[in-house]
């Protein structure tokens, strides 16, 4: 089955390439402030506020001096993800389409479900932490439902045999 809107096959294993390292890169980033100190760099900021002792310094278009560590590991997560989750499979057919607009949908429900939740009983820099993660958990919940159905599925037929 011939689709529009899916990388080729090989561009999969470009993506858990990229996706493995950055999601450690990015677990690292996020909850231990790891950083490059070689990626501190000049970047053209179209919005900017720092708060400094309780006084905000806002700049729109300027230059601003920034380590791009957690932005080099959200970038390349995206990208790795994205093959991951769209790339077709070997043998691509109606029920892998079905099962990935299913597992879309499904992850869809699941994390708007959560953000909810989290919208609820989250506050200040901890709900700031739960709208960063919330960038990636919709393709996290896609793949990992995607990938689980077609294992059930790939192991219910060699049971058959």
């Amino acid at each position: 089955m011939k689709t529009k809107f899916l990388f080729q096959n090989r561009c999969k294993r470009i993506g858990w390439i990229l996706l493995i390292p950055s999601a450690i890169l990015g677990f690292f980033v996020l909850f231990f402030d790891f950083e490059f100190k070689f990626l501190d760099s000049k970047v053209f900021a179209i919005y900017s506020e720092m708060f400094v002792l309780g006084d905000s310094n806002t700049k729109i278009f300027s230059i601003d001096v920034n380590n791009i560590t957690d932005e080099i590991a959200a970038i390349l997560f995206l990208i790795g993800a994205i093959f991951v989750a769209f790339s077709e499979e070997k043998h691509e057919d109606e029920f892998i389409a079905k099962t990935r607009l299913e597992s879309l949908v499904w992850a869809t429900y699941i994390n708007y479900a959560i953000l909810i939740f989290c919208i609820i009983f989250f506050f200040n820099i901890g709900f700031l932490t739960v709208m960063i993660l919330n960038m990636f958990t919709i393709l996290i919940f896609f793949i990992i439902r995607f990938y689980y159905i077609l294992y059930k599925t790939n192991k219910s037929l060699d049971h058959e045999k």
